[in-house]
Formats: structure tokens, sequence, C-alpha cells
């Protein structure tokens, strides 16, 4: 597989969740775990462009794709616009659950890149936040789908 733009190979236990591989074998700790259950979405990367919770798929179901971690999501060192979008809007606290959020957040951008507000909170409701209300992680992706032109306001 392709991981961050650069191939990785390896052997892995077949029931190795892609959740694992990425954090154990590959040192790429950004992706979280947080529930085991794919019920919070900490552990949300892109497979083949699309939002996965890395701990409902095995490693091996992963062989020849690309994924992207929140590791690779900067680009010659500049934050992409969805981590600036986070870190103006304060669109996290505790910061657990962001690296899942701006994957699922890139992800609904990249299918619907001018979304209300309400589409938003539909769009990340399979990621969960103990610590915000939301409030500001919404701002953030509608501050990002706005090209950080208003700060969020639609």
């Amino acid at each position: 597989m392709t991981v961050n733009g650069q191939s990785r190979a390896g052997d892995v236990e077949p029931r190795t969740l892609l959740v694992h591989y990425l954090r154990d074998d590959l040192e790429l700790t950004g992706t979280n775990i947080g529930c085991d259950t794919s019920s919070c979405g900490a552990c949300t990367v892109h497979v083949g462009g699309e939002s996965v919770k890395s701990c409902t798929m095995l490693a091996v179901q992963a062989r020849g794709e690309d994924v992207t971690t929140i590791e690779g999501m900067a680009t010659n060192g500049e934050l992409h616009p969805m981590q600036q979008a986070f870190m103006e809007c304060h669109g996290l606290q505790c910061g657990y659950c962001t690296p899942g959020m701006i994957m699922a957040a890139t992800s609904l951008l990249a299918e619907n890149p001018n979304p209300t507000e309400a589409e938003v909170r539909e769009g990340l409701e399979g990621n969960l936040c103990r610590c915000t209300g939301y409030h500001n992680i919404v701002k953030a992706v509608l501050q990002a789908a706005d090209g950080g032109t208003n700060g969020g306001a639609s």
C-alpha cells in the first residue's frame, strides 16, 4: 500500500486491523484508537480517497490502496486548509478526536464543497467529541469550505 505518499510493504498477521498496522508497524500515532467498536471515529483515515474508520478494516484489505493519515495532510510544512481552520476556529480542546474529525471533514468537503451547517453536522455524525459541543468544529469546516475568508459564516 501507499501511505502518505510512500510505498509501504510488509508482512502482517491477517487479523491485524489497519489502525494497529498504522500505529504499531508504521509508527503513525496520529490515528487514534478511541473505542474499538467503530462508534467514535477517532481512527478515521482516507483509503482510496474515502473516509474509513480504520478500526473496522483489516490491514490486508488496504493492499494496493492509497492511505492517508493525519500525518499526510500537511504539504511541504504547510498545514492543510482544514488543519488551519481547526486551529484558527479553536475546533479542538483535548485534541483526541481532532485527527479523525479532520479526516472526516476533508472527505465531506470533497463530496460537498459548499455544505450548509446542517450538512456539516450530519456529515460528521459518525465522529464523536466529548469536549467541544461541536460548535467550533462546525465553524472550522465551514471556514475551510469557504477558503478561510469569512470565519465560517454562511
